[in-house]
């Protein structure tokens, strides 16, 4: 079984041009489907190019809202979700001029405006609450280094408030758990070191328990069917849980200390490496991995929800992290299914970009100091 990498790269490069009008749904989530795109291109090792880095780096810039904070396109209002799509996607671009574009003295101030009473974030002004906007702020603060005690204050109790009785993580207190909150509330915890306030163990069995035997794949939910993007949502929770238990429960996360030793591919370099059968990381890598390649690959290019579904650049990005996900172990040894050329770049589970893009993002901002 093959990564059809060739395949997937024309598809997501196809994404950063001009889209068809089917698009326009997607008008207010512009800054997404740029990190989605880049975010597969720098897993399978793909590079941008100059041109592709500017063009990004000038969209992204006017998509900041002069307040603080990206908006989902040109002119329109400053929202979570595209702010950390956005400092996604500067952070793969990786250069100095990426960097620069985020305004870190007007983002804490808009932040800062977004928290709630309850310790948690709106995702806009008047916006709703929820696990997710807790995990998008503390995200985007720690990536630029502002993430500190007012911004951490009362994250870990919201989040640890909606975990529910089976383990898993919801939307808000007396939600139903879900693979996209539980992975935003544990990531969130990790960020501000209050991993201590979850079950764990409930947590882990309650992800484990979304693998289906037959397909392989995660589902979202109890009872429903697989999705491939649930193979980043559920498949990196396990190895965030293993480290916050292997650190210490208020342990605050550290980038590039999930993999030991890092590793890292470069396009055409021959991979010599460890390949070790079962992993590590409390559900099978390989049955994941079969899913992915047999079931979400579209034959032209793309990844997808499930065979019936079309590709589209939000599937592809998190099946691709996903299989990611699944090959690297936390001891530096990889679980490849089918090709050697199959590994992907390991991504950080945490950041959600990979892991030499994380390091060198979070050590470039810490460099310049707190912003008061």
């Amino acid at each position: 079984m093959v990564l059809n990498k060739g395949g997937h790269e024309g598809f997501v490069r196809r994404g950063l041009g001009r889209l068809g009008a089917g698009y326009q749904t997607l008008d207010a989530s512009r800054p997404w489907i740029v990190y989605w795109c880049l975010n597969a291109l720098d897993l399978m090792g793909a590079p941008l190019g100059e041109d592709l880095e500017a063009g990004v780096i000038s969209f992204l810039s006017h998509c900041q809202d002069p307040n603080g904070g990206f908006a989902g396109g040109p002119g329109q209002l400053a929202h979570l979700a595209p702010t950390y799509a956005a400092v996604c996607a500067l952070s793969i671009v990786g250069s100095p001029e990426a960097y620069e574009v985020i305004d870190r003295p007007a983002l804490r101030s808009w932040l800062l405006s977004l928290k709630a009473e309850c310790g948690a974030f709106c995702m806009h002004h008047d916006g709703e609450v929820d696990t997710r906007a807790s995990y998008c702020a503390v995200h985007v603060a720690s990536v630029t280094g502002i993430l500190d005690d007012e911004l951490r204050r009362g994250v870990g109790e919201f989040v640890a408030s909606c975990q529910g009785f089976d383990g898993g993580i919801g939307a808000l207190p007396g939600s139903e758990p879900h693979g996209g909150y539980t992975y935003c509330g544990l990531a969130a915890m990790l960020l501000v070191g209050s991993t201590h306030l979850l079950r764990m163990e409930p947590l882990l069995f309650w992800v484990a328990s979304r693998q289906m035997r037959v397909e392989g794949g995660f589902q979202g939910r109890t009872n429903k069917l697989v999705d491939g993007c649930y193979s980043f949502w559920q498949g990196a929770v396990p190895p965030m849980a293993a480290w916050a238990l292997s650190h210490g429960a208020d342990s605050v996360y550290e980038v590039g200390t999930m993999y030991a030793p890092p590793q890292s591919i470069a396009p055409g370099e021959v991979v010599e490496a460890r390949f070790v059968r079962g992993g590590s990381h409390l559900f099978s890598q390989e049955a994941l991995q079969d899913y992915i390649l047999v079931a979400a690959q579209q034959p032209r290019g793309g990844l997808r929800d499930k065979p019936e579904r079309y590709a589209d650049y939000y599937h592809t990005c998190y099946n691709l992290a996903g299989l990611s996900v699944a090959q690297h172990n936390s001891d530096g040894s990889l679980t490849i299914v089918g090709s050697p050329f199959n590994l992907l770049q390991p991504v950080d589970p945490v950041y959600a970009i990979s892991q030499n893009k994380a390091i060198q993002a979070v050590r470039y901002f810490a460099d310049l100091g707190p912003v008061m």
